[in-house]
């Protein structure tokens, strides 16, 4: 299997971000890592070596990128609102450094936009933004609405509310979204949720499900038996829906 390291000092960052690339051709997939993983975190889970067939087979090539969540929604001492300037200025790095790198390594026309647990959120979150950069979305074990309290997932932006926070949460502007443009670029994407059915973020993603239904955008919702929200899990996840 070709594994590439790769590292830049990124101009939206203002510091270095370290990247690794899995496979040699196929659809490319954008891989967010989970709270505060790193970009090694999709090969020491041991999803890499689950996906190694369709990596060997260049059915699919894996970029998986750095989180900067201990910068952002996890920077407790951080103000609110400079915790998503630098979340905004990560997305920057995103679709102005990561996807044009994508592109010019490998020509094909599929991006897929992926990750597990806060991953699924950082994977939803643009592709919903952002959905002509996309063809895919695969998001497993997600809450798409970082400000919504379950269980022990507390709020992460601590009651704090602005129009940047509202279009970064797609459970919150989704329902309320009447441009065509957007709408007809998300239909357009295939969309692919999976969840346990004793995962703490079951009812966030029905509800969700429910948005997009009412919306009239087609998409997948697959419920597993129990939590289901840990790397064996998702290994099996990957093999069966990227």
């Amino acid at each position: 299997m070709s594994r590439e390291y790769h590292v830049w000092r990124s101009p939206n960052l203002d510091r270095e971000m370290e990247l690794l690339v899995f496979g040699h051709a196929g659809a490319k997939v954008l891989v967010f890592p989970t709270r505060s993983g790193r970009f090694h975190e999709y090969e020491d889970l041991g999803i890499v070596e689950a996906l190694q067939a369709k990596l060997d087979g260049g059915h699919l090539q894996l970029f998986c990128i750095d989180g900067l969540d201990r910068e952002t929604f996890y920077a407790r001492r951080r103000p609110p609102p400079e915790r998503i300037a630098r979340h905004l200025a990560y997305e920057r790095y995103v679709l102005d450094e990561v996807l044009p790198f994508m592109g010019m390594l490998n020509p094909h026309p599929c991006t897929i936009s992926h990750g597990c647990s806060l991953g699924a959120f950082f994977a939803a979150s643009i592709a919903f933004r952002h959905p002509r950069f996309f063809q895919k979305l695969a998001a497993f074990s997600g809450r798409y609405d970082l400000t919504h309290r379950v269980e022990n997932f507390r709020d992460l932006l601590d009651g704090h509310r602005d129009p940047d926070v509202y279009y970064l949460m797609p459970s919150q502007f989704l329902p309320r979204l009447s441009r065509p443009d957007l709408l007809a670029a998300i239909r357009a994407l295939d969309l692919v949720f999976v969840i346990g059915d004793a995962d703490p973020f079951l009812a966030n993603n029905h509800e969700f499900a429910a948005v997009l239904h009412a919306k009239h955008i087609p998409h997948q919702l697959h419920v597993w038996s129990g939590r289901a929200h840990d790397a064996r899990h998702w290994r099996d996840m990957a093999a069966h829906y990227l």
